[in-house]
């Protein structure tokens, strides 16, 4: 009878252990628009080769006093407008999803340091069914946004100050 438990037990801790395997991140890298900036972004594509779509429900880093994930949307004044996306961002099973310049993107706020050219950051990723999975993100200063890509004109929402380009 025991041996029973045990072995339901080792059978539903085996099941609830996060899927990491379906979840991969590329081409991430972070950057400031300039070496004293209070501010940051990261980019990255997150890739699902799971069956089920998950979601990316927050991010967290101690690079800066408030991690989050934005989105640009227009503020009906002709002006890009960062925002927080606190629902996260769903990514699709068998698919990706971007965080790019110009669109969703994991921002840094109250930068603890400057994001230094080669180095790296940590930041846990937090997924609704993956779990946490830490990344070591690298500083690209030098990358330049991709084409047709959005990258002036945007301001942050919510009362903050105006924001250079990521």
């Amino acid at each position: 009878m025991f041996q029973r438990i045990l072995l339901a037990g080792a059978a539903a801790l085996t099941l609830a252990v996060p899927a990491f395997a379906d979840i991969t991140i590329e081409d991430a890298y972070a950057r400031s628009a300039m070496p004293n900036a209070k501010t940051g972004a990261a980019f990255m594509i997150i890739s699902n080769s799971g069956d089920a779509d998950d979601r990316l429900l927050s991010v967290a880093s101690d690079v800066a006093q408030r991690v989050e994930l934005h989105t640009h949307i227009d503020n009906g004044q002709g002006m890009m407008q960062m925002v927080e996306v606190e629902e996260g961002f769903v990514i699709p099973a068998g698919g990706s999803h971007a965080l790019q310049r110009g669109g969703d993107h994991v921002m840094f706020m109250g930068l603890t340091g400057p994001l230094v050219q080669g180095e790296a950051v940590t930041v846990t990723l937090t997924f609704e069914k993956a779990g946490d999975m830490v990344v070591e993100i690298p500083v690209d200063l030098e990358r330049q946004p991709a084409p047709g890509g959005m990258g002036h004109g945007m301001k942050h929402g919510q009362g903050m100050a105006p924001k250079a380009s990521n």
